[in-house]
């Protein structure tokens, strides 16, 4: 791992004078924990002319209720998402999603936000400079081939962050601050199919916070399939949310991660509602699986594999809610 190169470091004390330092300087890069920019940057994978710092922009460091809902600054830390009380209680698939990040002191830098923007990874991009170029590069950085699918006119390097199918799972939304104001949309709409541009932030906004919703009755989860029990980005990742209304399904949401260039919220299983969950409503749970993500080979373990584990960690999850959604009624 190499040394950084240099850069000009500011601190700006609002959201709205970060907003105004990116717009000035377009070769910058927002940093909060750095626990993803900075390694990166090292290996020579990004650049940054200018570093706008966040750690002193209170307005995105706060965690509070809203009647139903929940907002979460971008710049919670990690360990403090997993930690709260009411996450833990009422959104515990967010809680392990956070907890199922990295390693302990890992948790306590890395930001929400920084997660849910966490760079897309692949085997042939996320390696040394010398690497790289014993292999022409890739499409990502300084080549024009996506190693993982030559034909492709696109990147499909994969994103591996774990809170993101947490909150899709949960309904969440985002909080924008550009130039012309806030926008808001719905997390779903945040993500993007391409390895290379899989953000729908434009160059001058700063993800502000995140609104979860608090909904009655709710059961969550989240698994991820990784080498070692800790600091392992996921092979693939399954967030589930279910309610149960006697032995009829009232709710199913599930999303995935680390098996496609955006992790994935899957669309379908709405006609599970009121239906038993008997075999028929696991094969569709495997169907949508199957349809509604893409393993590729972006990690050293094979495709058929992650192809084949991502419904059977989902399945599980399930049966285990379903179960406990029971218990609890």
């Amino acid at each position: 791992m190499g040394a950084l190169s240099e850069f000009r470091f500011f601190r700006p004390a609002s959201a709205a004078e970060a907003v105004r330092l990116r717009a000035e300087h377009p070769a910058s890069r927002f940093i909060a924990g750095g626990t993803d920019l900075l390694p990166n940057m090292r290996r020579g994978l990004v650049g940054a002319e200018v570093l706008i710092d966040l750690s002193a922009v209170d307005e995105i460091r706060d965690m509070r209720r809203d009647g139903d809902r929940l907002r979460i600054g971008a710049g919670v830390s990690l360990a403090a998402v997993a930690a709260d009380p009411l996450v833990r209680e009422r959104l515990p698939a967010l809680a392990e999603a956070a907890l199922a990040v990295a390693g302990p002191t890992h948790r306590v830098a890395a930001t929400l936000g920084g997660n849910l923007c966490l760079e897309t990874r692949c085997q042939y991009f996320n390696q040394s400079e010398h690497w790289r170029a014993a292999n022409q590069f890739c499409m990502k950085l300084d080549g024009d081939t996506c190693r993982v699918a030559p034909k492709s006119s696109r990147c499909y390097a994969a994103f591996s962050g774990d809170v993101a199918p947490a909150l899709l799972a949960l309904g969440a939304e985002v909080e924008l601050l550009g130039p012309q104001g806030v926008r808001r949309l719905p997390l779903t709409d945040f993500y993007v199919d391409d390895g290379m541009k899989w953000l729908a932030l434009g160059t001058d906004e700063l993800l502000v916070a995140v609104t979860v919703p608090l909904v009655e009755g709710r059961v969550g989860s989240y698994e991820k399939l990784r080498v070692r029990g800790a600091i392992d980005f996921p092979l693939a990742g399954v967030a589930v949310v279910l309610r149960r209304e006697g032995e009829a399904i009232a709710e199913v949401r599930i999303a995935c991660t680390g098996v496609s260039s955006r992790p994935e919220f899957l669309v379908g299983l709405d006609e599970l509602v009121g239906k038993p969950l008997d075999d028929a409503a696991f094969a569709a749970i495997e169907r949508a699986i199957k349809r509604g993500t893409q393993p590729m080979e972006t990690t050293l373990m094979s495709v058929p594999y992650r192809r084949r584990t991502t419904p059977v960690l989902a399945k599980r999850l399930v049966r285990r809610l379903w179960d406990e959604a029971n218990q609890g009624g």
